[in-house]
């Protein structure tokens, strides 16, 4: 039996040579170590060794058998080396990763925060987990007012909840700062409700300007030149009286429509016009709540939806189409 495993292991080494093939790898496999295998058929012949011969027989078929595994394997991934190989072409030119961007809503709001910088706002953060107090009771919006129905708010606890708008970051900058106050407050606000024009998160930019001798002549001025320069020049502005608890008098901002130039679409629903933002004088109640005197600083506050704008600017039906992370939607951009 030793004399028929080291003539087996020479007629191996012999035929792995002739091997081009990984099928023939496989082939090779199964003739040596097959269940009708060659050294499976020496091994089924130990049962008629002595008990002396057996021990020394099983050693010397196992390391055969470790070698020949051993070699099959060397040689598949020589085999699998080679054949790679034949299927690179290294005259061919590179593939280029692909190059990330900004999200679009990034970039609009970049865009409005540049604007407001140039005319002289600075910008202001504060926490997204609000309280209650600052986020309706020192905006002039006390417990059981109707308008905090409108706001369809996340609560955590009676007096805890996420905040439905950045106004309470006007609120804790005049808490905190001396005046003058001109700030703009962009970041991320809740409310629940998502349909194709509003979703439970959504991003709000509202500025305030409180000084002496602030004048709703100063806030036209102001949002005139912001819609212009994002807009462009040709783009017709109207303001339309309005109701916010926090500002009086109040006034919605329109824009032509952008979509039909202001001739009437179903987009504007035929009036030529679309509502961009809310804004208005700050009401004397508030200015109570920060310890400001009415009768000597007036002020002004507006606020605007970052994905209303971007809908507007480029032509978006559907607000989920920000957040559904479709590369085709978002490589336009």
């Amino acid at each position: 039996m030793e004399k028929q495993i080291e003539e087996l292991r020479s007629s191996f080494e012999e035929d792995l040579k002739n091997v081009k093939t990984l099928k023939d790898i496989e082939s090779l496999r199964v003739t040596y170590l097959g269940r009708k295998g060659n050294l499976t058929t020496i091994l089924r012949g130990m049962a008629a060794l002595s008990t002396d011969e057996r021990p020394r027989m099983g050693s010397l078929a196992n390391q055969l058998k470790t070698f020949i595994e051993e070699r099959l394997a060397g040689r598949a991934r020589e085999l699998e080396a080679s054949e790679t190989k034949e299927l690179i072409d290294v005259t061919l030119p590179g593939r280029m990763p692909r190059k990330g961007s900004i999200h679009i809503l990034n970039q609009v709001l970049t865009e409005i925060e540049d604007i407001f910088l140039d005319l002289g706002f600075q910008i202001a953060s504060g926490p997204e987990v609000e309280d209650d107090y600052h986020n309706f009771e020192a905006l002039n919006i006390p417990a059981f007012h109707p308008a905090r129905d409108m706001q369809a708010t996340f609560y955590f606890s009676d007096r805890l909840l996420l905040r439905t708008h950045t106004s309470p970051v006007q609120i804790r900058v005049m808490e905190s700062n001396g005046l003058p106050v001109r700030i703009i407050a962009p970041g991320k606000v809740y409310r629940s409700d998502s349909d194709v024009t509003h979703t439970p998160m959504f991003h709000q930019v509202e500025g305030l300007w409180v000084e002496e001798g602030i004048t709703f002549g100063h806030l036209k001025g102001v949002l005139e030149a912001f819609i212009h320069t994002l807009f462009g020049r040709d783009v017709a502005v109207r303001f339309r009286p309005s109701f916010f608890p926090f500002t009086e008098p109040s006034a919605e901002v329109d824009i032509g429509c952008v979509i039909c130039k202001g001739k009437g679409c179903r987009v504007c629903k035929d009036t030529g016009w679309l509502e961009i933002l809310g804004s208005g004088m700050v009401d004397p109640e508030v200015f109570k709540y920060v310890g400001i005197d009415s009768e000597k600083v007036t002020g002004f506050a507006f606020g605007l939806g970052v994905e209303r704008v971007a809908m507007l600017k480029y032509g978006i039906d559907d607000i989920r189409l920000f957040f559904e992370n479709d590369l085709r939607f978002l490589t336009q951009f």
